[in-house]
């Protein structure tokens, strides 16, 4: 990691779960990490868990909104020079149906938001890390925090559009490689799809969880793993789940 020192990492959806585990181990590598949140104020709470050199600061960022983003990465490009390493991580799953036919249905605007939220914002968010990436001619790398349920469909009735969402992610991020590939470019970028993590999405059953899950610390030292590989070493697909998981 000694690459990475003092180096910027973005890490979205950073105010709990996966996102502030990353933020944390990142900064405990020796990272300046930029979380971006809707509620900031707890993705500042994290730099009392910091125990290395670096730091964690945040910023109030909507993934889903164009031109929040933009205004976001504009700002950090300002306050910390340019963008090093991009964690998109933020992400939603509410459990319900998508038509008339099941007993739960989810309005127009609640499936429109995770498609939003969960494509359009890591779409949106590499296109502004890239630019700055290119600017400050830095081999940097992007993470994008993907799912098991990226690369199967699940046998359940509540997953509704969040597998699509997912599988999109899968093929965004090899369209995005083999974009940077063609143009000769250095940038690295990967899929990181865990298993069910113990989350505020994950299933509960009367409060416990319904099967095997990963830790978001699990998660994060993943992404501290993919950070450490060598220039010339790409990780494009990295699946991690519990052992002895099983698959609805």
């Amino acid at each position: 990691m000694q690459r990475w020192q003092g180096k910027t990492a973005v890490i979205s959806g950073a105010s709990a779960g996966i996102g502030a585990a990353i933020c944390v181990v990142l900064a405990d590598a020796g990272m300046r990490v930029v979380g971006l949140a809707r509620r900031p104020q707890l993705v500042d709470q994290l730099q009392s868990q910091v125990r290395g050199n670096g730091s964690i600061h945040s910023r109030r960022c909507d993934v889903s909104n164009s031109d929040d983003v933009a205004a976001t990465f504009k700002w950090i490009d300002e306050q910390f020079g340019n963008i090093h390493a991009l964690v998109n991580n933020a992400g939603i799953f509410p459990k319900g149906h998508i038509t008339e036919i099941g007993d739960n249905i989810l309005s127009e605007e609640t499936l429109m938001s995770v498609v939003d939220i969960n494509l359009k914002g890591p779409v949106m968010c590499a296109r502004h890390a890239v630019a700055s990436m290119k600017r400050a001619s830095f081999d940097g790398h992007i993470i994008n925090i993907n799912s098991i349920a990226g690369h199967y469909v699940p046998f359940a009735d509540m997953f509704n559009v969040y597998p699509g969402t997912k599988h999109a992610i899968t093929a965004f991020t090899e369209t995005l490689a083999n974009e940077l590939a063609y143009f000769n470019s250095k940038i690295k970028i990967t899929s990181l799809s865990p298993g069910l993590v113990d989350t505020d999405m994950a299933p509960r059953v009367d409060g416990e969880l319904s099967f095997a899950a990963l830790s978001p610390q699990d998660v994060a030292e993943a992404v501290l793993y993919v950070l450490s590989t060598p220039p010339h070493v790409n990780i494009k697909e990295l699946t991690i789940t519990p052992v002895s998981e099983k698959r609805l």
